[in-house]
């Protein structure tokens, strides 16, 4: 018996060995094998794990920034998947081969990103099928979507490379969670590969329909963050002591920020425990040094419409000021949406190169509103022209104005728009609010800021920061972070 255990530990060194060289004929190593590839090792601490390959050229010549990984991370945690690694590499078949048949045996699910298309740089599909040693074939289910999708297209031209996939292929129809009906174009995946688009838009509606795939772990991970306004230096021996007395029930990561307003270390507490992540927490706090622990909500998105009610009933002159607003904005939304059954409408007039952050906040808030937007670019003259030409039965915008902006002083709550204008009946809630009121405000939900030249300064270390926006005491100088 102690002779088999021996052979079998060696084949499974042997194994794990195969996996790492780099020669087309160690791909097609268990190649012939039914059963799901990975042979990733299941403990206490994870059950199911993953890898991300992030395949183009574009994001290692830094043309294109890879955000897939951060969402397909982030997703993967919700649903109790570890992700332990994360690879990119160009748009060569061979080195894609060679990382696919690294990566597969060796974790539960490998998601690869990019490299589908009709262009010669889009070979993921033939290098997944080298890397288990397969043919590529036409797969008739995705002939026929690609014929439906893009018309009547010859067997040999570009768009037929989408349906090229390797001979085992398997189509996985996805729900959009939204409306719950089925989506049209399938997810391929190959054993325990997944191979996603590599538009970031396409990635995350192809992940969230088949999300199921990868549930069902039975893990929970727990996060917890602890914001601190302190040196990382001063606190690393007792954060080393803390983590040392948690070993591998809870891990402790700490990340220093020094261009925050607000804290400069920010610590981050991860474990699929709760009651073992609170409880570190707990600790935490008791041995961090006094005062130096900063409540910043990262999330104020989350809890806005609770906290600008409780504001607006607060009695306080903001508050006020909140109400009214409030107030003005129902009585126009009343008068167009008496039953609450449309959508609301909005517009987003685009700036050249916008703030990423902008950006992600846009669709953050069309997702939990569910608005029906449309974005155009040029001078708000400009777009509300355009908006009237697109959505030519709207009668009414809110709008942001202040009494302070340019040749708005005369304004009332409700103003129909100037002559030479679209017209249109502009809807004025913020009209009376000063800059300060806005910071007020905007404070109460959160506490991040953007840079603003006015607000530089250089602390005692030589390092440049930027104080809060709501401490600029020159009004005049708001706009000076606008291009």
């Amino acid at each position: 018996m102690q002779e088999v255990a021996k052979l079998s530990r060696a084949v499974v060194h042997l194994r794990r060995v195969a996996a790492q060289l780099t020669k087309a004929t160690t791909m097609a190593d268990n190649c012939h094998d039914t059963r799901p590839y990975s042979t990733a090792k299941n403990d206490e601490d994870v059950s199911t794990t993953a890898a991300i390959l992030i395949i183009g050229d574009e994001i290692l010549k830094g043309h294109t920034v890879d955000t897939n990984s951060a969402f397909l991370t982030r997703a993967l945690r919700k649903l109790g998947v570890s992700v332990q690694r994360i690879t990119v590499v160009p748009d060569v078949q061979e080195v894609i081969a060679k990382e696919v048949a690294l990566l597969a045996p060796q974790y539960t699910h490998l998601l690869t990103s990019g490299g589908i298309g009709p262009t010669h740089d889009d070979v993921t599909f033939e290098s997944v099928a080298m890397a288990f040693q397969e043919e590529v074939h036409a797969h008739p289910e995705l002939a026929r979507l690609v014929k439906e999708f893009f018309g009547a297209v010859d067997e040999e031209s570009s768009t037929m490379k989408l349906a090229m996939v390797p001979r085992s292929a398997k189509l996985n129809y996805g729900v959009d969670p939204r409306t719950r009906q089925p989506l049209r174009y399938p997810l391929v995946s190959v054993r325990n590969v997944y191979i996603f688009p590599g538009i970031p838009s396409l990635l995350e509606r192809a992940f969230s329909g088949v999300e199921h795939l990868f549930a069902g772990s039975g893990t929970t991970f727990h996060t917890r963050e602890v914001f601190v306004d302190a040196d990382e230096t001063d606190i690393a021996p007792m954060l080393s002591r803390l983590q040392a007395g948690w070993g591998s029930r809870v891990s402790l990561g700490s990340y220093p920020d020094w261009l925050s307003n607000y804290h400069r270390v920010r610590l981050v507490l991860d474990s699929n425990s709760q009651q073992g992540v609170d409880s570190a927490r707990v600790q935490l706090l008791e041995e961090l040094p006094k005062g130096s622990v900063v409540p910043l909500v990262t999330d104020p998105v989350s809890i806005a419409t609770a906290e600008v009610y409780t504001l607006a009933n607060s009695g306080t002159p903001l508050g006020d000021k909140v109400l009214c607003a409030l107030k003005t904005m129902e009585a126009a939304l009343d008068r167009k949406y008496p039953d609450s059954k449309d959508k609301v409408k909005a517009l987003y007039i685009r700036i050249v190169s916008p703030f990423p952050e902008m950006e992600r906040f846009l669709q953050d808030t069309i997702k939990r509103y569910d608005l029906d937007l449309f974005s155009v670019e040029g001078s708000i003259r400009q777009a509300l022209g355009e908006v009237q030409e697109r959505r030519p039965a709207l009668r009414a915008v809110v709008m942001g104005t202040r009494r302070t902006d340019p040749y708005s002083h005369t304004l009332t709550a409700m103003s129909p728009t100037d002559p030479g204008w679209p017209e249109y009946m502009r809807v004025n809630p913020l009209l009376d609010w000063s800059y300060h009121d806005i910071w007020a405000f905007l404070r109460t939900l959160m506490d991040n800021t953007s840079r603003n030249k006015s607000l530089r300064t250089v602390d005692g270390r030589g390092v440049t920061r930027y104080r809060p926006a709501h401490m600029l005491e020159k009004e005049e100088e708001e706009r000076n972070s606008r291009v």
